[in-house]
């Protein structure tokens, strides 16, 4: 025998073997059929099917080469075994394949046998054709040769895996050759599975089933994704919105007849603070600051809640110019297990215009600090208090401060301060955070300076609660 390489003798064994295998094919398709008009005598038919088997096993022990070589995975049939009749039976689920083949009469031969069993076919020739036709139409699953002209069926499969539209079609590899170096390959490169010629009809029934189930699930599994993420979207857009509403509910900065200064920095879309400042009459004047636990929608609806109760001052019996009876109004109003088992906390202040006093209380919240001309530490204006809507009847107490002109009151949650490094410490109230103020206690961008420094401390540009911090400067 002349010398081949192993690449010729691999291409010489599969010019060989398709011929033969267009025998066996044809002749169980036509056993089929002779089965359906109830004839039975079948020997003849069965003598030449297991003659041209023997043919291939010679073929194949002829033409080895060192590499281990599988058997080919027909199935052996005895000479009074017909095939059986669920080869050619329409299975459960039914597709669109692609057969790709450049041999005419392997592509129509496998495309007679899928179309028995229910599923519909298309051809092509080569892998440039199959390409191009899986970009026009949605197919299924793709039954692909080894060996063709332009674009062999590696490069093809290679190119189909590689593209983000049709890498989830499964892809099954059908071919002469039989090398085990071969399967692999295709296996690595991407193929769901690979059917050495020729093929038995219930095994490639079984194989073409098991892709097409595992491609409905696929299906099913992304249209979920697909309803999941339009919904997800429809939500971030209505959050969105909720969110403008959030902040258009915040009051302007103003100059006159105080100069209010602020900035606001949600942790995510819907946060929980809140705060606002008013005139109650004529002489008195209302600054306040509420930090709902948590965030998210059920946050910002309490939130808004409580703070435009503080807005329209709609608590029933309540003096607003008193901050304890406003606090115990908001904690009847606002109990917790009303409110899905949400609280809030809250500094609460009235500056008399015609005193200078400052009356203040607090619910749970960090203390405002008051920085006091010629006075070089700050004060901390605490108001010892219950979180509101935790205790039912809890008490609060109202405490009075002096205000001298020129003096300038900052009002924060503790998502002003509670921040953490990247090795977990967290922002020292007494020792980082006061002195940073301090030192800051007389600029004009303090509140948004502050922002920018606690950003920088932790090191990222989302923070981890929400962020709220007024100043309030009083005229001199």
């Amino acid at each position: 025998m002349p010398e081949f390489d192993k690449a010729s003798l691999s291409k010489l064994r599969h010019d060989l073997r398709t011929p033969i295998n267009h025998i066996i094919g044809y002749g169980e398709l036509l056993r089929e059929d002779l089965q359906d008009r109830g004839i039975t005598e079948l020997s003849d038919l069965q003598r030449i099917e297991d003659a041209a088997r023997r043919l291939l096993e010679m073929i194949t022990e002829s033409l080895s080469d060192d590499a281990p070589s599988p058997r080919p995975a027909a199935i052996p049939q005895a000479e009074d075994e017909s095939i059986p009749h669920s080869a050619f039976t329409p299975p459960a689920i039914t597709g669109h394949l692609l057969i790709v083949d450049d041999n005419a009469e392997n592509s129509h031969l496998l495309a007679r046998t899928l179309e028995r069993q229910g599923h519909r076919t298309s051809e092509v020739q080569n892998g440039l054709e199959a390409l191009a036709l899986l970009a026009e139409k949605p197919f299924d699953v793709v039954l692909l040769d080894v060996l063709m002209p332009e674009l062999d069926g590696y490069e093809t499969l290679g190119r189909i895996k590689a593209d983000p539209k049709l890498r989830h079609i499964p892809v099954i590899m059908i071919s002469a050759l039989d090398e085990l170096t071969s399967v692999v390959r295709c296996i690595e490169a991407g193929a769901e599975d690979y059917l050495p010629k020729p093929f038995d009809p219930t095994l490639l029934r079984a194989r073409v089933g098991a892709c097409l189930e595992k491609k409905r699930f696929r299906d099913q599994e992304q249209a979920y994704l697909q309803q999941i993420d339009e919904t997800r979207k429809r939500l971030q857009a209505e959050l969105q919105e909720a969110a403008r509403y959030v902040t258009s509910i915040l009051p302007e900065p103003t100059d006159e007849p105080f100069r209010i200064r602020w900035a606001y920095n949600p942790s995510t879309e819907l946060g929980g603070d809140s705060f606002g400042y008013h005139w109650i009459d004529e002489d008195h004047f209302a600054i306040y600051l509420l930090d709902v636990c948590g965030h998210g929608v059920g946050a910002a609806l309490l939130s808004v809640a409580a703070i435009n109760v503080m807005r329209t001052m709609s608590l029933q019996n309540v003096d607003f110019r008193e901050p304890a009876e406003v606090l115990r109004g908001l904690n009847d109003t606002f109990p917790m297990e009303r409110h899905n088992n949400m609280y809030f906390t809250i500094w609460y202040g009235v500056y008399h215009k015609g005193t200078g006093r400052l009356r203040h209380t607090s619910g749970g919240h960090p203390p405002a600090v008051l920085f006091l001309p010629n006075e070089e530490a700050p004060c901390l204006l605490r108001s010892p208090g219950m979180l509101i809507g935790a205790m039912p009847g809890a008490t609060f107490h109202s405490e009075d401060t002096q205000l001298p002109a020129g003096s300038r009151l900052c009002v924060f949650c503790d998502g002003a301060y509670e921040i953490r490094r990247e090795k977990e410490e967290m922002l020292d109230f007494e020792e980082e955070f006061l002195p940073y103020l301090n030192a800051h206690r007389d600029s004009e961008k303090l509140p948004e300076e502050l922002l920018e420094w606690i950003r920088s401390f932790s090191r990222q540009e989302a923070l981890d609660d929400d962020y709220s911090f007024l100043t309030i400067d009083f005229p001199a």
